[in-house]
């Protein structure tokens, strides 16, 4: 699976556990089939998730006029993914990472969500 796919599949596997409470393997097991295993997909939600408070913080300190709890659970879980990559992941220039949490917001969020993400995770990397 391509780097996108594992994103796309991390976020949604993040999404049921911030939204449903869920333990970690069953929300991977929701998600993808036990064939399908992925080092960059794992390493995206074991890394969110074994990090989640400081990720937390990050975010934040970074937030304007909000508080992480009034965020709604498909941008959270997108900054928590896009945080991670800039914050742990060296080899993943910071431009990609917010392109590609720009394009699940899109996807996934609503009209404003794009806009949202972006201009967090522009604060986060100045």
């Amino acid at each position: 699976m391509n780097r996108h796919t594992a994103r796309i599949k991390a976020f949604q596997i993040l999404f049921q556990m911030d939204l449903n409470e869920m333990e970690i393997k069953a929300a991977i097991g929701s998600v993808v089939d036990n064939n399908e295993k992925d080092l960059f997909l794992e390493s995206l939600v074991h890394g969110v998730t074994d990090h989640q408070q400081e990720i937390d913080s990050i975010i934040s300190d970074h937030l304007e006029k909000w508080t992480l709890n009034r965020i709604a659970s498909v941008e959270r879980s997108i900054l928590r993914i896009a945080t991670f990559e800039i914050k742990f992941l060296d080899d993943i220039p910071n431009s990609v990472s917010i392109n590609e949490a720009i394009e699940l917001a899109n996807k996934f969020g609503d009209e404003k969500s794009g806009k949202f993400v972006n201009a967090v995770l522009s604060k986060i990397i100045s």
